[in-house]
């Protein structure tokens, strides 16, 4: 057995700032993906993703939610059989390697679900959405929901607010110079503990503040002018998004990258943002030239995502 696949997801744009309420842009990366498979050979790997699935099945079976249910015997006995998720997503990278499992899950074995070749009118893509958070807390102790409906969707989103998403398009990619690309930080990065971080900086006003006016406003303008192809402008709005997340966000980024963060934004070569929680994994890059910026940053695995 081998279930369909299920890709990884960036999000370009939003992160933090969604969980309080401001826009997100989210896009399929389908340079890594996974599914359910089963086998009686367990590798170490694959053993070990079968006992977490058992793990998850005991979740899913105490969730307190009418809305969805689950085959759950079904799923138990796949599980029995030496179900795993076999995945080339890395873990703790920020590019949704357990919404892809969620995703996957959850199209094999919701009843009644919600299917990607419906009408997807905004309120099924909520529900989607609010099914996905709770399936996901699983892994993270709290979740919007997105990645795994980004992965399941396999199309680029736009988050205006917590209970308005919709699916989006994207300029289609260029032979240009210009480039988003992943930086890797050869550092396993973990969620929860950056979101307690977050939690814990709420408390404090003047954070409050920054994140509600210069976050949400350079990541709303970055959005909206990525989506119009505006990129002379987006990359003005990188650059000060970039600047904000340098000064508010430092725990979450590794020590290691301050120095290159901020040689980006005094060179304009380019410009450093988090990829997801941040703590490790993988930085998102944006450059108007991507050779310079290979250059200058040499020493680093880039992988490229979007061309301009």
């Amino acid at each position: 057995m081998k279930g369909p696949l299920f890709y990884a997801k960036i999000l370009l744009f939003g992160e933090y700032g969604i969980i309080k309420d401001s826009k997100g842009l989210a896009i399929p990366y389908n340079s890594y993906k996974g599914a359910l498979k089963v086998t009686e050979e367990l590798t170490k790997e694959a053993k070990n993703s079968n006992e977490n699935l058992l793990k998850y099945h005991s979740y899913l079976s105490n969730l307190d939610t009418d809305l969805v249910h689950f085959e759950l015997d079904a799923l138990k006995r796949d599980i029995d059989r030496g179900m795993y998720f076999d995945s080339s997503i890395p873990q703790g990278y920020g590019v949704g390697s357990s919404g892809a499992l969620v995703a996957s899950i959850y199209d094999k074995y919701a009843d009644d679900k919600i299917t990607v070749l419906e009408n997807l009118t905004r309120d099924k893509l909520l529900k989607l959405k609010q099914i996905f958070s709770l399936m996901e807390s699983f892994f993270h102790g709290k979740s919007s929901g997105l990645d795994p409906l980004n992965s399941y969707l396999s199309l680029p989103i736009l988050i205006n607010s917590k209970d308005n998403v919709e699916p989006t398009g994207i300029p289609s990619q260029k032979e240009g110079k210009g480039a988003v690309f992943l930086l890797d930080s050869e550092i396993i990065g973990e969620t929860a503990p950056m979101i307690n971080i977050f939690m814990d900086k709420m408390k404090n006003e003047g954070f409050r503040k920054m994140l509600n006016q210069d976050f949400a406003r350079y990541t709303d303008a970055c959005i909206d002018d990525f989506l119009h192809g505006n990129m002379k402008s987006l990359f003005g709005n990188v650059k000060s998004l970039s600047k904000v997340v340098l000064s508010n966000f430092k725990p979450m980024i590794p020590k290691a990258f301050h120095k290159l963060w901020q040689q980006g934004i005094d060179t304009n070569a380019y410009y450093l943002k988090l990829c997801g929680s941040g703590g490790g994994g993988y930085i998102l890059g944006f450059t108007e030239d991507y050779e310079k910026a290979k250059k200058m940053l040499n020493k680093y695995k880039l992988e490229l995502v979007y061309r301009f």
